[in-house]
């Protein structure tokens, strides 16, 4: 193939042969075609877009690159996606849910970049708990106990990882066949036969307005039926952080009182309605989900869980073993109702206490975060805790501000719903 010709047919807005595009990427991945004639292409389809045909291709071209898993011999293999928000703890409840009824969840996640908390990052608060693990060990795992998260490895879909790096620095990130084929390729790298994506939508969200995220989300969902997999996607609203805990520990922290009935009522409906969702796809009766969460099976697998990843299970019990900064509240200047809890810029103000990465490779500090104890609708008088934030002197006078320009109230505040729409 002649990598000019084929950069040449997408900048004029002509198509792809799927032979084409997989010996111009592969050979990239070889190292045969150089990056600048990739970041030409990538800017051509920057503008000029793929068709749904060309983002399947693209797809399965990065899904293939690299190591494919079988889960085929598991029971009911599922899996579940995020977009990304803040306070977004809900893999740490939905997937002991859907173990616990029935179904395996083996699945791979990231760590946090900029505002967004990362599963791996999240997990790897619990003292002794180990992401990296062989395929052997994984699929092991899966077997055993139902559910396994594994840090994001490097033989799942090599293509992908190589292409993002490459967009990350030529300005071509935000294009949703690019997004959509991203995401996607690793889903199915990874070997489930039913997917549930969580598309986020607001100020904390990748996607800020609901048609940019339904787009997104009718794309992953093309993806996903052209390649012969379950998939629904669920909106829901990043406006506000989901819960009241952003940190890593913070959100271990709620999401094991969740597991035991006793958390916040917006990451149990979020968690519940992503397992529902989950269960009808595999065929399985959607009370499933919360009847583990209430007979407190979900807990009890979340605790196998960890215990086969190398965590320490008194954890359930004792949450004094995370680890936690020093804390301090946050007081109201005056009084009212709290109108908005901007979720952007709490997720800033955990970045700057340390709790999250400016760039890749970062340390990140596992014990600061907020928790909120006011939230949308919520009465505030003055001199009263709005939040309390866990620091260790790092940032804080920058994480103060942040969270002083996150709360906004006023006279009265009309709650806003958390599921938007189906896909």
């Amino acid at each position: 193939m002649n990598p000019v010709r084929f950069i040449q047919a997408k900048r004029d807005g002509l198509a792809h042969a799927k032979e084409e595009m997989a010996a111009f990427l592969l050979g990239y991945l070889r190292d045969e075609v150089p990056d600048y004639q990739v970041s030409a292409w990538l800017m051509a389809v920057f503008f000029r877009g793929l068709s749904q045909e060309e983002t399947l291709w693209l797809t399965e071209i990065m899904a293939h690159s690299g190591k494919v898993l079988d889960l085929s011999h598991l029971p009911h293999p599922v899996d579940k996606h995020s977009s990304g928000g803040v306070g977004d703890k809900t893999t740490l409840v939905v997937a002991p849910i859907l173990a616990a009824s029935g179904c395996t969840v083996a699945k791979m996640s990231g760590r946090g970049l900029a505002h967004t908390g990362g599963t791996i990052d999240k997990l790897e608060s619990i003292p002794g708990w180990r992401g990296e693990m062989t395929e052997a060990e994984f699929l092991e795992r899966a077997r055993k106990v139902g559910l396994v998260i594994a840090a994001q490895s490097q033989e799942l879909a090599p293509l992908d990882g190589k292409l993002y790096a490459l967009r990350d620095v030529t300005a071509t990130v935000e294009s949703l066949p690019l997004i959509a084929s991203s995401i996607m390729s690793k889903k199915l790298a990874a070997g489930a036969r039913s997917i549930v994506l969580d598309v986020k939508v607001g100020k904390g969200a990748f996607m800020k307005t609901l048609e940019a995220a339904r787009a997104l989300a009718e794309a992953m969902v093309a993806i996903g039926k052209g390649a012969s997999r379950r998939v629904r996607a669920v909106l829901t609203s990043m406006e506000a952080p989901l819960g009241q805990a952003v940190g890593n520990a913070l959100e271990v922290r709620e999401a094991i009182l969740a597991l035991k009935g006793e958390g916040p009522g917006d990451l149990v409906q979020v968690a519940l309605t992503l397992a529902e969702e989950a269960l009808k796809l595999e065929g399985l009766d959607p009370g499933l989900a919360r009847r583990a969460l209430e007979e407190g099976r979900a807990l009890e697998k979340f605790r196998a869980f960890l215990e086969a990843q190398g965590g320490d299970p008194r954890v359930v019990e004792d949450l004094s073993l995370l680890p936690l900064g020093e804390e301090l509240p946050l007081l109201s200047q005056e009084e009212g109702v709290v109108q908005e809890v901007d979720a952007l810029k709490v997720g800033l103000a955990v970045l700057a206490l340390g709790g999250g990465r400016r760039k890749k490779g970062e340390a990140i500090d596992h014990g600061v975060g907020v928790h909120l104890l006011k939230k949308p609708g919520d009465r505030v008088e003055r001199g009263e805790a709005l939040a309390l934030v866990y620091h260790r002197n790092r940032g804080l006078e920058e994480a103060l501000g942040l969270l002083g320009e996150a709360f906004r109230l006023g006279e009265s505040a009309s709650p806003s719903p958390l599921v938007l729409g189906l896909v």
